[in-house]
C-alpha cells in the first residue's frame, strides 16, 4: 500500500504511515475534527519511487485548494522523541507539480543534518527509519496554536497550557511571533487575548478527550477557522514530562524527594537494583528511627516524605536533617513544601508502631555510646571499623562450588537487608558530625572557605586511596604509554580480559577495587572487574598529566599540609575570640581530620555484598537463558526477585517483560534532568520556586570545596569514556566514587546536585580543587570548551 486515506489509518500502522499519520488516523476514528487528507506510505519511500498516479488520484479526491505536505517518519511523534521541527513541512502547496516536489523534499529531509543528529541523540537506529508523508487540506485559521494537556513547564497534570496567536499555527510552533499564553487551571484568565472563554473551554474539553483516548498527556496542534470551527492538526505525546509517582489511596497530596543523588547517581536503576536498594535504604533509615516509603518514579529512588512533613514534631527538624546528605536544593524545596497549606500538620498522621518508642530509645543509646566512644579513642574506633569491614568482605562469599539456581536465589534474598554494623556506622556518623558542627560554632570567626580548606587532604578515605593507587599504576605503566593512550578503553578492556594485554599491575588493583564502578549501588551495573574499560579511560587521563606539580599525590599532600596549617591558625584565632566555642570547634575539627575520611568506607564494605549478589544472579541468569526463559544472562537484572523465583520454580518465560523494561530503561538513560522533588500531581517543585537574581553569564550554586579556578569546561555524562585534559573544569549532573579518578586531572568540579558532605565534594576537598554544587541545569547551560570560572567562595560559576 503506497497511498492511504487518513480515514483508513489505524494506530497500529506506525511502521507503514509513521507517527504523525497514525496519530491523525486515531483522532479521526475517535470522531475528532481533522482536515481530510491522505498518506504516501513508507512502502513508497522504501521503493524510492513516487507512486505518481496514486498520489494524483488521491489529490483529485481531496478537491481544489491548497494543501499542507508534512513529514511522518516512523521515528516521529513517539513517546520519547517528538522530532518537533526536525523534518520538513510545506504549506499552501497547489498543483500536482508542487505537490510531488514537496513530497520528495520531505523524503530528503529524513537525512538532513539536524534530523540525523536528533536520532543519534535519542539512540534511534538510522538504518531502519523510514519516511511517510501526510497531505492534508489546509485550514484557513483565524487563530491557531498548541495545547498541552499537562503543564510542560512544571509537570503538573491537573493543568493544561495553551499558546495561541492570530493566523496560522506556524507562528506559534516556529517561535516567529508573540503569542498569548494561557494556563488552564479552572480559573478565568485575567486577559482573554486572542481566545474567548468559550474557545478555551472547548480546548480544555478536547484535551481531556484526547488524553483519555491516548492514555498519556498530549501535545496538540490546533486551528480555529474563520467560521469558529476547531480543527485538530496533530497530536503526539509530551516527551519531556517526568513520570508520575505510583497512585496511592491517600486523599492528601504527596511529596517525594529524590534519594539517588545521595549516592551520586541520577541514571535510572535497573529493576533488580531497585529491589535491593529500596530494602537497603528503608533498613538504613529505620536504624535511625525514621520510616520512609521508597518509591520507584521513572526508575529513580524517591522517598515519600509526606507523613514526615505533616507530623507536628518531625517537620520542625526536617530541613536541618537534610543538610548533610541532600544539600541546599533539597532543603529549599522542603521549605517551600512546609509553607504549603496542603502540607500543614495533621494530628496522628504518623502511626507509631508498637514498641517504636523503646526502639528509638535503644537506637539513641547506641548512637550516644558509639559517638562518645569514637570521640574519646578515634584510632581504636577506626581500627575496629577496618576489622568489621574485613569480616564483611570475608562473609560476603556466596555458595561455594556447584549450587542450584534456587540455592543461589536463596542466598541473594538473605543478603537483601543486612543488619547495621555499629563498628562501621558510628565512626562514620561521628566524623560527619565533627565536620559539620564547627561551621555553626565558628560563625563570625571563620568563613566556609576556611572550614572547607581544613577538611581537605583528609586521610583514611578509601576512595582517595583507590585513586592514588590507580595513579601509581599509571606511573608504572609509562613504558606502555602509547598503547594506553592510543587504544580505545573498550579494546584495552577486551584485551585484558582475554589475556593479551601486557602486564601493568591491573590485576592487583582489581583484586582490591574491582567491586567498584560508576552507579555501583545498582546491582544491574557491571563492576570494574567485569568491565575495566572505565579504569583504562582513567589511566589514559592520568598519563596526560605532564606537570609534576599537578601530580595527584602532590596535590593531595599540598591539600593536607594547607589543611593542617589552616587548622592551627584557625584554632588560635577562635580560642582568642571565643574561648569555649573555639576550644570545642578545634577539638571537633581535629577529630574530623581523623574520622571524616571514613565516610566512604561503609559503602565500600557494602559493595562486597552487592558484587557477590550480582555474581550469583548472573549465574542464575545464565541457567535461565540456557533454558530459553531469557535471551542472555544479564536480562535477569530487568526482573524482580519474585519474577526470578517464578522463572526458577515454574519455568515462567519473562523475555517479553525484559524487552519492554530494557526499552524503558534506555529511554530514561537519555534523560538529562531529574527533579529534586515531585508532588503527586507531577509538579516538579523547583519549577515553582521564585528564581533568585544572578549576574549575566553567572550560574549560582553552593561552594563545597574551597578555591577558585578558571579553565575550559568539560561536560561529562558518562565517566567510563570521559577524556579530561589537565586543567579542565569537570561539569556533571552528579558524581559518585566511580567518577573520582577524573578529579585527579580536573581543575575544578561543578555539579547539578549534591551536598557539602557528599562523595564528590568530599573528594574534591581531598585534592584541593574547588567545587560548586547544586547548580541547576549546569550540564545544559555550559558547553564543553567554554571558558568558565568556578568560585567556591561566592558559590558561582561564570561563563566567559
Amino acid at each position: 500500500m503506497r497511498v492511504l486515506a487518513l480515514s483508513e489509518i489505524t494506530a497500529e500502522m506506525v511502521d507503514l504511515v509513521g507517527g504523525k499519520a497514525a496519530g491523525l488516523g486515531a483522532l479521526l476514528r475517535q470522531g475528532e475534527r481533522v482536515p481530510q487528507g491522505f498518506c504516501v506510505t513508507t512502502e513508497a519511500h522504501r521503493e524510492g519511487v513516487l507512486p505518481r498516479a496514486e498520489i494524483v488520484e488521491a489529490y483529485r479526491r481531496l478537491g481544489p485548494g491548497p494543501v499542507a505536505v508534512r513529514s511522518s517518519a516512523t521515528a516521529e511523534d513517539l513517546p520519547d522523541a517528538s522530532f518537533a521541527g526536525q523534518q520538513d513541512t510545506f504549506l499552501d502547496v497547489e498543483g500536482v507539480t508542487e505537490l510531488l516536489t514537496a513530497i520528495e523534499k520531505c523524503w530528503d529531509s529524513l537525512h538532513s543534518p539536524r534530523a540525523v543528529a536528533y536520532r543519534d541523540a535519542h539512540d534511534i537506529d538510522q538504518t531502519n527509519v523510514r519516511m511517510a508523508v501526510v497531505v492534508q487540506r489546509m485550514v484557513d485559521p483565524a487563530v491557531a496554536g498548541v495545547l498541552f494537556t499537562a503543564n510542560p513547564v512544571t509537570g503538573r497534570r491537573t493543568e493544561m497550557m495553551v499558546d495561541a496567536a492570530p493566523g496560522p499555527g506556524t507562528t506559534v510552533v516556529d517561535g516567529a511571533a508573540v503569542v498569548d499564553h494561557y494556563v488552564l487551571d479552572g480559573t478565568a484568565p485575567a486577559d482573554p487575548g486572542c481566545l474567548s472563554t468559550a474557545q478555551l473551554g472547548e480546548l480544555r474539553a478536547t484535551g481531556d478527550r484526547i488524553q483519555e483516548h491516548f492514555g498519556s498527556p498530549q501535545d496538540v496542534e490546533w486551528a480555529i477557522d474563520r467560521q469558529g470551527t476547531l480543527w485538530l492538526l496533530q497530536s503526539r505525546p509530551i516527551t519531556t514530562l517526568f513520570p508520575l509517582a505510583p497512585a496511592t489511596d491517600k486523599p492528601l497530596p504527596r511529596v517525594y524527594l529524590e534519594f539517588g543523588h545521595v549516592q551520586g547517581m541520577l541514571q535510572p536503576v535497573t529493576p533488580m537494583g531497585m529491589s535491593s536498594l529500596r530494602s537497603l535504604i528503608a533498613a538504613m533509615l529505620a536504624s535511625f528511627g525514621i520510616r520512609v516509603d521508597i518509591v520507584d518514579i521513572g526508575g529513580r529512588l524517591y522517598g515519600d516524605l509526606s507523613d514526615l512533613a505533616r507530623d507536628g514534631s518531625t517537620r520542625k527538624r526536617l530541613v536541618k536533617l537534610m543538610a548533610v546528605d541532600f544539600g541546599p536544593r533539597a532543603q529549599e524545596v522542603m521549605r517551600h513544601v512546609l509553607a504549603d497549606p496542603r502540607f500543614a500538620p495533621v494530628k496522628g498522621v504518623r502511626q507509631r508502631r508498637p514498641g517504636a518508642d523503646a526502639a528509638s530509645l535503644r537506637t539513641a543509646g547506641r548512637a550516644l555510646a558509639g559517638i562518645v566512644r569514637t570521640l574519646v579513642r578515634p584510632d581504636q574506633a577506626r581500627q575496629r571499623m577496618f576489622d568489621a569491614i574485613e569480616r564483611l568482605r570475608l562473609g560476603s562469599a556466596g555458595p561455594d562450588g556447584p549450587a542450584t539456581a534456587a540455592e543461589r536465589l536463596r542466598f541473594v534474598r538473605d543478603q537483601e537487608a543486612p543488619e547495621s554494623v555499629d563498628e562501621i556506622v558510628w565512626p562514620i556518623v561521628t566524623g560527619m558530625l565533627s565536620a559539620a558542627l564547627p561551621a555553626q560554632l565558628l560563625k563570625g570567626v571563620a568563613d566556609e572557605n576556611e572550614i572547607h580548606t581544613v577538611l581537605g587532604g583528609m586521610p583514611y578515605n578509601v576512595t582517595i586511596e583507590m585513586d592514588l593507587a590507580l595513579w601509581r599504576l599509571a606511573q608504572g605503566a609509562d613504558q606502555h604509554r602509547r598503547l594506553l593512550l592510543d587504544t580505545a578503553p573498550e579494546e584495552l578492556a577486551a584485551r585484558y580480559l582475554d589475556g593479551t594485554l601486557p602486564e601493568i599491575g591491573l590485576a592487583a588493583f582489581l583484586r582490591r577495587y574491582g567491586h567498584r564502578g560508576a552507579a555501583e549501588v545498582d546491582l544491574g551495573v557491571p563492576r570494574w572487574d567485569e568491565d575495566p574499560a572505565p579504569v583504562f579511560a582513567a589511566i589514559a587521563n592520568y598519563l596526560r598529566v605532564t606537570d609534576p606539580q599537578q601530580a595527584p599525590d602532590r596535590r593531595f599532600e599540598r591539600a593536607a599540609a594547607t589543611a593542617e596549617a589552616t587548622l592551627g591558625e584557625l584554632v588560635v584565632r577562635a580560642r582568642r575570640r571565643r574561648p569555649v566555642r573555639g576550644t570545642i570547634a578545634g577539638f571537633l575539627l581535629r577529630r574530623a581530620r581523623s574520622l571524616a575520611g571514613l565516610r566512604e568506607a561503609g559503602k565500600f564494605a557494602g559493595l562486597y555484598r552487592l558484587r557477590e549478589m550480582r555474581r550469583q544472579l548472573l549465574l542464575v541468569g545464565a541457567e535461565l537463558s540456557g533454558a530459553g526463559l531469557l535471551e542472555r544472562p544479564d536480562d535477569i537484572m530487568f526482573l524482580t526477585l519474585d519474577e526470578v523465583h517464578d522463572a526458577v520454580q515454574q519455568g515462567t518465560d519473562h523475555r517479553t517483560t525484559v524487552t519492554a523494561r530494557r526499552t524503558a530503561h534506555a529511554r530514561e538513560l537519555r534523560r538529562r534532568s531529574v527533579p529534586v522533588a515531585l508532588l503527586s500531581d507531577g509538579t516538579e517543585i523547583e519549577t515553582v520556586l521564585p528564581a533568585g537574581p544572578a549576574p549575566d553569564g553567572t550560574l549560582r550554586g553552593v561552594g563545597a570545596a574551597a578555591g577558585r579556578a578558571s579553565g575550559p569546561a568539560r561536560v561529562v555524562h558518562d565517566p567510563a569514556t570521559a577524556h579530561i585534559e589537565p586543567g579542565e573544569i569537570l561539569v556533571a549532573a552528579t558524581t559518585d566514587p566511580g567518577w573520582t579518578p577524573l578529579f585527579l586531572t580536573a581543575a575544578a568540579l561543578v555539579t547539578e546536585t549534591g551536598a557539602v558532605m557528599a562523595h564528590g565534594p568530599t573528594v574534591a576537598r581531598e585534592y584541593g580543587i574547588p567545587a560548586v554544587i547544586c547548580v541547576p541545569g549546569a550540564t545544559r547551560r555550559i558547553s564543553t570548551g567554554q571558558i568558565v570560572t568556578v568560585d567556591a567562595g561566592a558559590g558561582t560559576v561564570t561563563i566567559h
